[in-house]
């Protein structure tokens, strides 16, 4: 294969725990792309500088990832309804000189959920732990799906409440706090806090895990998370990491650059024989 390899990476901060080189390295592999994909550690008061400079020195696309989501918004000419929805961007593409902000975490989610893992979303109750920037990217794509309910609980009940408003024209959705969850069992249970990482577990009542509860942690780590852990303990029905939100919001950005959609399944399995 001749000519330079196009240029791809992630900026985030702190960057060095990333699976995403490996990732598209595995992408490009299986779909015949030319490229080159590296992680930058950048520094929030670096970001918009640094992008602009890695565009105008040739990049054709960029991950964002925490803390960065929010910049990037501001960087981009022109937003997705999804990126627009989230208010955060974690895809930049460049095309036709003109940087477009895209969000495919929402998407990433809803394909692990549902095409994965086989789970029906469609007049379910789902619970989402915590109202920040993670939460807010993947509730279009979930109310998209028609649940039942969807309550956002969150340690700041005002918080949940706003960000349920501000959403609730695309499904029924309420926000509490996190002793308002109520003990009636939920069918799926996102936690989209950083808390789990640290050792926390959320206070919501155990009664909200049933025996057929689904419980899903956004974040993943070398070993089950405390969430994870939590919920197991609980007796519900699975609980999982978020490792195959990551590979299909990966392959979302993958296919925006290039035109053609990766296998996840290959990705999937190889990073399940290597430590996270």
């Amino acid at each position: 294969m001749s000519g330079a390899a196009e240029q791809y990476g992630v900026f985030g901060h702190p960057v060095s725990h990333t699976l995403s080189p490996f990732i598209h390295g595995l992408f490009a592999r299986e779909t015949g792309q030319h490229l080159s994909y590296r992680a930058y550690d950048v520094l929030p008061g670096e970001f918009v500088a640094r992008a602009r400079t890695f565009f105008a020195a040739g990049g054709r696309g960029l991950n964002v990832t925490l803390p960065h989501k929010l910049a990037a918004v501001g960087v981009a000419h022109e937003l997705t309804d999804r990126a627009t929805h989230a208010a955060a961007v974690n895809t930049l593409a460049l095309q036709g000189g003109r940087l477009l902000g895209d969000n495919t975490d929402g998407v990433g989610l809803v394909r692990d959920l549902c095409d994965n893992l086989g789970l029906v979303i469609t007049n379910r109750r789902i619970l989402i732990l915590g109202a920040g920037g993670a939460t807010r990217g993947v509730l279009a794509p979930l109310l998209g799906l028609a649940p039942a309910t969807l309550t956002i609980a969150n340690r700041t009940p005002e918080r949940a409440a706003a960000l349920a408003a501000a959403f609730a024209d695309l499904g029924v959705t309420q926000g509490v706090g996190f002793a308002q969850v109520g003990d009636a069992p939920f069918d799926l249970i996102i936690n989209a806090t950083s808390a789990s990482l640290s050792g926390e577990i959320p206070p919501i009542a155990r009664h909200a895990i049933g025996p057929q509860t689904v419980c899903y942690d956004l974040a993943y780590g070398k070993s089950a998370t405390a969430f994870v852990k939590w919920a197991q303990a609980c007796g519900c029905a699975r609980a999982l990491q978020g490792l195959g939100m990551l590979v299909e919001q990966a392959a979302e950005s993958f296919r925006i650059w290039h035109g053609v959609r990766p296998r996840t399944a290959p990705v999937l399995a190889a990073l399940s024989e290597r430590p996270v």
